[in-house]
């Protein structure tokens, strides 16, 4: 095996293919009128900020939302918003990092991400044989839950620490360049894959000539 032990993911734009225009125009369709200013696939601002940052709960988005539109939002028409950043899930990509544990590597997700999005991602249809997507990791750190974004040096260091592992073991593969780049600072082994790229031939000759 490889110096590096563990591989961290991002979700969207890696593990899914993101469709950032479905999402915008299912908001759209809510009432949010600017929504292309509001929605940016990497960081939100704003209450789509504070829902990924968890400085707020799913109902006090809805609420919120409600407002901003000016009529009242269900919970689930928020989900449905929501989750049209997701196109598809790429078996290759969850049959790779299956591969990448059974072969020793601890495998973990770190994403910017919000409850609406994990209310799919968690359930059975994330990979329409019933797992839901932390199935396929050791562990999942997610935004929201720990109160801090990428890319923030801190979740990093919170992963870090939470794993009792070095950054030099680490490869880390996320979409967003701004990500890699707090990655890389702090000494991580890097990828910066393009939406919807399969990188899985990238991450099997990295780990190949890092042995």
């Amino acid at each position: 095996m490889s110096q590096i032990k563990t591989i961290i993911f991002d979700l969207g734009g890696v593990i899914i293919t993101l469709d950032p225009q479905q999402a915008v125009n299912r908001f759209k369709a809510l009432g949010l009128a600017d929504a292309e200013e509001r929605l940016d696939s990497y960081t939100q601002s704003g209450i789509f900020g504070y829902l990924e940052h968890g400085l707020i709960t799913a109902e006090d988005f809805r609420r919120e939302f409600s407002k901003l539109v000016g009529h009242e939002v269900t919970h689930e028409e928020c989900a449905y918003a929501w989750q049209g950043y997701a196109l598809e899930v790429p078996k290759r990509n969850l049959e790779f990092l299956k591969r990448l544990r059974q072969e020793g590597y601890r495998v973990l997700l770190l994403s910017n991400t919000n409850p609406y999005m994990m209310e799919w991602a968690e359930s059975g249809s994330f990979d329409g044989e019933g797992h839901p997507v932390s199935y396929y990791f050791d562990h999942c750190y997610l935004s929201y839950q720990l109160k801090l974004m990428k890319p923030s040096e801190q979740i990093f260091r919170a992963v870090l620490h939470n794993e009792k592992t070095f950054a030099s073991e680490c490869l880390f593969v996320d979409d967003g360049a701004r990500n890699v780049a707090t990655a890389s600072q702090l000494g991580m082994m890097t990828l910066l894959p393009e939406n919807g790229e399969d990188w899985t031939a990238k991450i099997n000759d990295f780990l190949m000539n890092n042995e």
